[in-house]
């Protein structure tokens, strides 16, 4: 099944509290439930004014639909096609 990251534009999003971060979570999961096992949500990064998350699902539509059922940003959805780290250079 595809993988995708999305950069979510999230002003202050560094500066969110454990508390609001585990809203957001909570948030998400709620939606994931209703929308079914096809997507699921496998990390996301929060930096200074943005979230990056990768979500594993059948489509980009999903996961706009996602976005939008939990009202969140979605700027940018980009499908993973090669994941590389340190080992592939050996």
């Amino acid at each position: 099944m595809p993988k995708y990251v999305i950069e979510r534009e999230f002003p202050g999003a560094g500066n969110l509290t454990t508390d609001q971060l585990k809203g957001v979570s909570q948030t998400s999961c709620r939606v994931l439930i209703s929308m079914g096992p096809q997507i699921q949500w496998v990390h996301s990064y929060v930096t200074g004014d943005k979230i990056y998350c990768v979500y594993i699902a059948p489509n980009e539509e999903m996961v706009r639909e996602h976005a939008k059922q939990g009202g969140f940003p979605a700027n940018s959805i980009s499908e993973v096609v090669s994941i590389i780290d340190p080992t592939s250079a050996e």
